[in-house]
């Protein structure tokens, strides 16, 4: 969203200070009611978007690394935690994309369960008039998508837990609350509502 500069040029580019700080000190993105804009993937920004977007008043800093980042003219400890000063309305459709398909089905086939090898699937086939809709489309393996092929459900042998439909916005961030990212900062977890247990 912001530039990798920060906001800064010339003698003003911050430089790291102890710890040197790169892009391993993401920050946390809250929406201004303090809830995620998004779970999965997780809203987070690079430590440089999130400096910037101090110095444009655009976001609160929530909370902070202990590692700080310094120019001639100042120093500052890297958010850890922002949350944006205007709320980003988040009553919109979900875009009909192929992450957003996997993430309604859990990341699963809606056939036989499998993680693997996803793609997607028309469940009445497009030879039989089948649209690519979020009703008509389901998330499918490989093997199951080759064995069902053009055939409708009841010729395939095949069945559906669950009727597919549209997600909203809020269906699917449930569904990513339930994919923790492998990292999560101790700072962030009051805000993401996750039961996860911090390694050491």
């Amino acid at each position: 969203m912001f530039g990798a500069a920060a906001g800064f040029t010339g003698s003003d580019q911050p430089r790291p200070g102890t710890g040197a700080p790169g892009s391993g000190y993401p920050a946390l993105v809250l929406n201004a009611d303090y809830r995620p804009l998004s779970y999965f993937p997780l809203s987070v920004w690079s430590w440089q978007d999130a400096i910037k977007a101090v110095f444009l008043e655009r976001v609160e800093v929530v909370a902070e690394y202990d590692q700080t980042v310094r120019s001639p003219s100042f120093e500052m400890r890297l958010p850890s935690v922002i949350s944006l000063k205007e709320y980003v309305r988040q009553d919109r459709s979900p875009a009909f994309t192929r992450f957003n398909l996997f993430l309604r089905d859990g990341f699963r086939c809606v056939y036989c369960g499998s993680k693997d090898d996803l793609t997607f699937d028309h469940v009445v086939p497009r030879s039989l008039g089948g649209r690519t809709t979020w009703e008509n489309i389901v998330t499918a393996c490989s093997p199951c998508n080759l064995k069902k092929g053009g055939m409708s459900l009841h010729k395939s042998g095949f069945s559906l837990p669950r009727k597919p439909q549209q997600p909203g916005v809020h269906e699917l961030q449930a569904q990513g609350r339930r994919f923790p990212p492998n990292y999560l900062h101790e700072t962030w977890v009051d805000w993401l509502y996750w039961d996860v247990e911090l390694e050491a």
